[in-house]
């Protein structure tokens, strides 16, 4: 049997990192009342809701007062790895709402979150979620992957040389 949780009005909702620029492990945060939802999330991830959120709110009227300063809570253990997320704005509401599916085997069923947010916790997160992936190892040139201060071998160059950065 899978969890299922369903916080529809959230106080707060945030990513952040924990250990160094290489070996991060990416966390989304969401807290209502007592209840305080740590999902490891992969960096790509954490970009592509991002820039989905960005676009939902540039889309609308400009947002009220945005949340700022929202580190991780602790304790920051994730309840489950995330595999699939969705996205959707119900205008009538005002709200975007997130669908966020636990990453499990294909025959199995995981649990699932929906978070219900406002659109200054969605561009207040976008902002804080753009920094961080942009804190982290540059990409590189050619094939995007990330670059290590100790080289890269490149799936472009076959490995013969590496990128020029």
């Amino acid at each position: 049997m899978s969890e299922g949780y369903d916080l529809s009005d959230p106080e707060r909702i945030t990513v952040g990192a924990v250990g160094p620029a290489g070996s991060r492990l990416f966390l989304l945060q969401c807290r209502q009342g007592p209840v305080l939802l740590t999902l490891k999330i992969e960096k790509q991830q954490v970009a592509v809701v991002a820039d989905y959120l960005a676009r939902i709110v540039r889309d609308q009227q400009r947002p009220g007062h945005l949340p700022d300063g929202l580190p991780l809570e602790e304790p920051a253990e994730p309840a489950w790895v995330v595999g699939t997320v969705g996205v959707s704005y119900d205008e009538v509401e005002d709200r975007i709402t997130l669908v966020i599916e636990e990453l499990v085997p294909d025959d199995e069923s995981g649990a699932i979150a929906r978070l219900s947010i406002t659109r200054e916790q969605a561009a207040a997160f976008a902002i804080e979620a753009t920094r961080l992936v942009e804190s982290g190892r540059p990409p590189c040139p050619l094939c995007g992957s990330p670059l290590d201060p100790s080289g890269h071998e490149c799936p472009r160059t076959n490995g013969h040389r590496p990128p020029a950065v």
